[in-house]
C-alpha cells in the first residue's frame, strides 16, 4: 500500500516552513542528482529527494511490506466472509420454494441481520486499516523528522529540505546541496541499529 500524499506532503510542508526563509537565497533550477557525501561544511541548506528516500529507507520499505501483508489478510479475510454470506443466501434462493412461510420469514430476517452485520464488520475492518496506515505514516514521519534535526546539527546544517516529483515545492537545488545518498545511508544504519 503507498503511503497517502498528504501524509508525505506534511512532511515536506514540516520541512519546508523553515525553507521558505532560504528560497529567497536561491537562484537555482531543478534537482536532479543524488549525492552520496554530505554537501560543503559551508552549505547552509541542504535537501532530500523524497522520492528516492522512500524508496531506499528500509524502515519505509518494512513498513510498505507489513502494510500491504495486512491490506491482503484483511481482504482475504472480508471476501472470505462475504462468499459465506453468499453462499446462504443462494442456499435460501434454491430452497425458497420449499420453505413454510415461517421459515422464510426467519431466513430472511436472519439473511438480513448477517448482511448487515458483514457491512459493519466490512467497514470496520477499513477503517482499522486506515488507522494503522496512518499511525504507520506518523512513526515513519516521526522517525524522518527526528533523524533530519540529529542530521543536520551533526552537519552544521540549518534547513533540511525535501522535495517530491510532481510536488515540487523546491523546483532547483545544486546537486552539491543535494544529501540523499548519505541521508539514507545514514538513516538506515541508524534502523539497522534499531532493529538489534
Amino acid at each position: 500500500m503507498k503511503i497517502k500524499a498528504s501524509t508525505l506532503t506534511k512532511l515536506s510542508i514540516a520541512i519546508l516552513a523553515a525553507g521558505s526563509l532560504a528560497a529567497c537565497n536561491q537562484n537555482k533550477g531543478t534537482a536532479s542528482t543524488q549525492s552520496t557525501t554530505p554537501a560543503p561544511s559551508n552549505s547552509l541548506v541542504v535537501f532530500v529527494n523524497q522520492d528516492s528516500l522512500m524508496a531506499k529507507y528500509d524502515y519505509a520499505k518494512d513498513m510498505r511490506k507489513r502494510l500491504d501483508d495486512k491490506g491482503a489478510a484483511a481482504k482475504n479475510d472480508v471476501g472470505t466472509k462475504q462468499q459465506a454470506i453468499q453462499r446462504e443466501v443462494a442456499e435460501y434462493q434454491k430452497n425458497v420454494g420449499s420453505m413454510s412461510a415461517n421459515e422464510r420469514s426467519m431466513t430472511e430476517q436472519r439473511l438480513q441481520r448477517e448482511s448487515q452485520e458483514f457491512q459493519q464488520y466490512q467497514q470496520n475492518a477499513g477503517a482499522q486499516f486506515q488507522n494503522e496506515t496512518a499511525d504507520e505514516s506518523k512513526k515513519l514521519y516521526d522517525k524522518i523528522y527526528t533523524f533530519s534535526k540529529q542530521y543536520a546539527k551533526d552537519n552544521g546544517y540549518k534547513i533540511v529540505l525535501t522535495f517530491q516529483t510532481g510536488n515540487t515545492q523546491l523546483l532547483y537545488g545544486d546537486s552539491t546541496l543535494d544529501v540523499t545518498g548519505d541521508f539514507v545511508k545514514k538513516l538506515n544504519e541508524a534502523y539497522s541499529k534499531e532493529k538489534k
